[in-house]
């Protein structure tokens, strides 16, 4: 075994076109180093509907130049055989380590293949790729980020040339390609013949920004924003004043792309701590909302003064805000979610009589909705404008929400007292997750199993009406790891994560309210009845 192993990682070294990687590598082949050899030499990052995502590091359980190498030649093999061998393919990146590098290989990668590849001229958002593989015609496109991970990450997403993420069999009809190759120096790679775009793709997108805005609606709402280290500042300064908001108040210290994201454990603005520099900033300077972007700018948060202080809002929240001011704009299409958000944007489509979908969990789903006039998953995502972007946009995310806010300003109102009255006309609906990270991964099966072979029967004391399996698929799902309760005024679904070793149940509990004073009360019963399913949700599945 020991043998087997070193003679694996001498072969990796071997054609490692990466000084950095090689140097780390024969440091661990020299100290004979078996464990951690053990972990980058135990199989290949998986190439899957997310593309791929891991660390950086040496070795093919590792995010580096040689696996990006390997993926975009299979990417390329896989785009010839659907008859796309003089296609263009679109490359964009971020500002996370070795994000360049790994959007150069790319771009070789294709052009040694026959493709013709087009880069984006400096480190952008990934909303600005999804945009610019329809606005420029191409077969597929890729987009190096890791998104929100944490700073030692970094991954590899392929869009094909419709403008959304690849779904299956796509996935794994690219990952037998890249199974296929052989040798690295089995890959051409030129030092030239891609293009280098200039900005014109980017104005074309911020061009476009303009058409989720009513023509003459009020742009008044001060905001506070962060880009949580990442790439979103530029161009998001950039939306609002061709909107003619007031300028965004800016988290300097978070305002420029920053690698090692200094200030942040984790740069999601979800998660806890996140928030913090934007919150102080708020409180200096009172604005009507803030706004954040994590780090590639796909994803949006929004917080709000509540009370005395400020408090983000749940992505199912934002979901139902932007689907009230859109159905109020008069708007006309279809609404879709993921089944893991929350079911208030179907009763909001219900009652303006427009038509509803939900999917499986990402917006690789989402996108192919026929009809698709707004989409949202409750981590933060909303396709606002799916003729520009199939895709999640946190750039065009913010100017709606930050329109909305200024008609709500103009109304002597705000977003919680829109809330309020969705949640008169609709119901309370309450969300929350339970979320388990966990560093080994056989606990999430073990959890998923104790769920199928002893299924609970009740949660909070309410009976569960339907249990579903999502292996099996349903008449309008296709198959996935997942199990999904109804109860009598509530609904739970637990999936593990497809990013992250995080099991994830989503829970939502709807309280019905008869009047604005009720309010109160049913907050109340809707927290604690939250409490009581997350813990015997937690006991059932035994985490």
């Amino acid at each position: 075994m020991h043998d087997d192993l070193m003679a694996k990682a001498s072969a990796w070294l071997a054609e490692d076109p990466d000084q950095e990687t090689r140097d780390e590598l024969a440091k661990l082949i020299d100290a004979g180093d078996v464990e951690e050899l053990s972990a980058r030499f135990s199989g290949t990052l998986q190439f899957g509907t997310a593309g791929l995502r891991g660390e950086l590091g040496a070795g093919p359980q590792r995010m580096n130049r040689s696996v990006v190498i390997r993926a975009a030649a299979g990417l390329a093999a896989y785009l010839k055989k659907q008859g796309h061998a003089d296609g263009v393919v679109v490359i964009g990146y971020d500002a996370r380590h070795k994000s360049a590098d790994f959007a150069r290989d790319t771009a070789a990668v294709m052009t040694g293949a026959g493709l013709r590849a087009a880069v984006l001229p400096r480190p952008l958002p990934t909303p600005v790729l999804a945009f610019a593989i329809r606005h420029l015609g191409a077969v597929a496109g890729v987009q190096v980020t890791a998104s929100h991970n944490p700073p030692r990450d970094n991954g590899y997403k392929v869009y094909l040339g419709d403008g959304s993420q690849i779904v299956p069999p796509a996935d794994a009809e690219i990952a037998a390609e890249i199974d296929a190759i052989a040798s690295l120096h089995d890959v051409p790679r030129p030092d030239a013949g891609w293009e280098t775009l200039d900005d014109a793709v980017l104005d074309a997108y911020l061009a476009r920004t303009d058409a989720v805005l009513a023509a003459g609606s009020p742009r008044t709402a001060r905001t506070v924003y962060t880009a949580m280290h990442g790439v979103g500042k530029d161009v998001l300064l950039a939306a609002f004043a061709r909107a003619g908001f007031p300028e965004p108040v800016l988290v300097a210290e978070q305002a420029d792309p920053d690698p090692d994201f200094p200030t942040v454990a984790f740069p999601n603005p979800e998660e806890p701590g996140a928030m913090d520099l934007a919150f102080a900033r708020a409180r200096s300077t009172d604005p009507d909302l803030v706004i954040a972007n994590d780090p590639d700018a796909d994803r949006c948060a929004v917080a709000v003064k509540d009370g005395g202080d400020w408090r983000m809002l749940r992505g199912d929240e934002v979901g139902a805000l932007l689907a009230a001011h859109l159905v109020r704009r008069g708007v006309r299409g279809t609404f879709a979610e993921s089944i893991v958000s929350s079911s208030l944007l179907g009763r909001i489509a219900g009652k303006a009589g427009l038509p509803y979908e939900e999917t499986l969990t990402g917006f690789k789903w989402i996108a192919r909705v026929d009809g698709l006039r707004y989409g949202y998953e409750e981590a933060l995502g909303y396709c606002v404008d799916p003729e520009g972007v199939r895709d999640k946009d946190g750039i065009t995310a913010a100017l709606l929400i930050t329109e909305l806010a200024s008609v709500l300003k103009e109304e002597g109102r705000t977003l919680l007292d829109l809330l309020d009255d969705l949640a008169v006309e609709h119901g309370l609906h309450a969300t929350d997750q339970l979320s388990v990270r966990v560093q080994d991964l056989s606990l999430i099966a073990d959890a998923m199993r104790r769920l199928r072979e002893q299924p609970p029967t009740e949660l909070a004391g309410l009976p569960i009406v339907r249990a579903e399996d999502l292996t099996r698929g349903t008449e309008q799902l296709p198959p996935t790891d997942g199990l999904r309760y109804t109860l009598d005024g509530a609904r739970v679904i637990v999936r593990p994560s497809g990013t992250e070793p995080k099991l994830k149940c989503y829970l939502e509990v709807v309280v019905p309210v008869s009047a604005h004073a009720a309010l109160p009360a049913a907050r109340t019963r809707a927290a604690e009845l939250l409490t009581a399913v997350k813990r015997d949700l937690s006991a059932a599945a035994g985490i």
